[in-house]
């Protein structure tokens, strides 16, 4: 494939209840879109065009399938009963693509246990080269994996909580927010990282180990832009 095409960000749409509009402005135009099985509805009610298909077809609408079939979306179809959540399989299939970064839309849908799990696979190690973030409802998450660090835009009283996942944080420091920490381990089973503020229209954030997922739960509401990486 060419080289640009390798450079594009992967922008994945996974099911659940339907996104947000308002994360259609923030979604990249340079982009090549996965969607996870009913992800391909959404999409499209989005006006989003997808390049792949990926799923065990059990949530997509038939006339998402005649219309991904009837367009040339490249369909990967998997049995119902496998080791991965269609998530996953989309994932993998976008990182396959060889991203410059990865986008993931979603919305908190009935199963508890999908959206806790779909949250925990955006910090898996597979996807540590390339930047991270979701659109999760009007939620923002960007996953930071240390040695790291990065600059996320807010509004000054915004409200934000850092979780750590995949084992504790460590070496956690933050400016721009009411609550600093200052070379912190922050672990999953504590709260000290939760309902965070923004004192100013940016924080930065440093994570010497570990895996965070900083989470905006009202972006959509702010006009921010999402997290910039810079060498920590």
């Amino acid at each position: 494939m060419p080289a640009e095409e390798l450079m594009s960000t992967a922008v994945v749409f996974i099911g659940g209840h339907p996104p947000h509009p308002g994360v259609l402005a923030h979604l990249p135009q340079d982009r090549w879109v996965v969607a996870a099985d009913s992800g391909y509805d959404h999409a499209t009610a989005l006006g989003v065009e997808v390049d792949l298909l990926v799923g065990d077809m059990d949530s997509v609408s038939l006339d998402g399938l005649l219309d991904a079939a009837g367009h040339g979306v490249t369909i990967e179809r998997f049995p119902t009963d496998k080791d991965f959540t269609d998530t996953e399989l989309a994932l993998r299939a976008a990182l396959r693509h060889g991203p410059s970064a990865m986008v993931v839309v979603s919305c908190v849908g009935d199963r508890l246990d999908h959206s806790i799990s779909a949250l925990m696979a955006l910090a898996d190690p597979s996807l540590a080269a390339i930047p991270v973030e979701a659109w999760w409802g009007e939620a923002h998450v960007t996953v930071l994996r240390g040695p790291a660090a990065r600059v996320i835009g807010g509004s000054v009283g915004e409200t934000v909580s850092l979780l750590p996942v995949d084992g504790p944080a460590e070496g956690v420091t933050t400016t721009g927010l009411l609550y600093a920490l200052h070379n912190e381990v922050l672990h999953a089973t504590a709260s000290r990282g939760v309902s965070n503020v923004f004192t100013e229209p940016s924080l930065t954030i440093e994570v010497r180990h570990g895996a965070l997922l900083v989470i905006r739960p009202h972006a959509l509401r702010s006009a921010a832009a999402p997290a910039t990486p810079r060498n920590p």
